[in-house]
């Protein structure tokens, strides 16, 4: 078992006309997570998706419960042992791509790994090769279309060879054939890499793609809809 998630909960404070007022994001949400398994999460704007995706990242911490990860209790750790966590077993992928416009692809590509000293050159090529990026690595960031620029933040996420990885959002800013491109491509390398993958997506017909399927509804995980009779 890579990810064991138990009983999380998660309320944040917000001023109000007032006095504060507390909105309750996650509760009880719990799953397991197998090494190498793929999985959707999916659920309406402010079901709770990201918050838990930041749990488990180790951005944030639950108020309660518990989320091991490959042995470790990332709930426990503090700032030094997560972000530790976050350089060797997790990669994140988010909306917005986040690659450095100074960087080349290749440099954009090979950044994390190198400062994580876990880049393997012969891993990083295959990966750049596999998503189609082989004629861009000398381009900077700007010189590339959004669907180009998943891709680099895609490997990027990769060469580090997290154990987990985590994307927010991957397709948010790609049109829907870019998207199932992306979204095959991710999935196919997380399985060749032996990389367990959760994907937040507001799209059931990308959802489909992956083996497993979770929704979150007003802070619990509930049946998907279309599963739902």
């Amino acid at each position: 078992m890579l990810l064991d998630v138990v009983n999380i909960h998660k309320s944040y404070t917000a001023p109000a006309a007032h006095s504060a007022r507390t909105d309750k994001v996650l509760r009880g949400v719990e799953f397991k997570l197998e090494a190498g398994e793929t999985l959707a999460l999916t659920g309406e704007s402010g079901s709770g998706k990201s918050t838990l995706m930041h749990l488990i990242g180790g951005l944030d911490v639950p108020d309660a419960g518990s989320i091991m990860l490959d042995g470790q209790p990332v709930h426990q750790l503090d700032d030094k042992g997560r972000a530790a966590l976050r350089r060797t077993t997790i990669g994140i992928i988010f909306q917005q791509f986040n690659l450095v416009p100074s960087l080349t692809v290749a440099a954009n590509i090979r950044l994390q790994a190198r400062l994580a000293g876990r880049l393997d050159e012969a891993q990083a090529t295959d990966i750049t090769s596999a998503l189609g990026l082989d004629r861009h690595v000398d381009k900077y960031p700007e010189a590339l279309s959004g669907g180009q620029q998943q891709r680099v933040a895609i490997a990027r996420a990769l060469a580090v060879r997290p154990k987990l990885l985590l994307a927010d959002e991957p397709t948010g800013n790609l049109d829907e054939a870019t998207s199932d491109a992306v979204v095959d491509q991710l999935a196919g390398l997380t399985d060749r890499h032996g990389c367990a993958l959760i994907m937040v997506t507001h799209s059931s017909h990308l959802a489909s793609r992956l083996k497993r399927r979770l929704h979150l509804q007003s802070g619990t995980l509930t049946q998907p809809p279309e599963a739902t009779r």
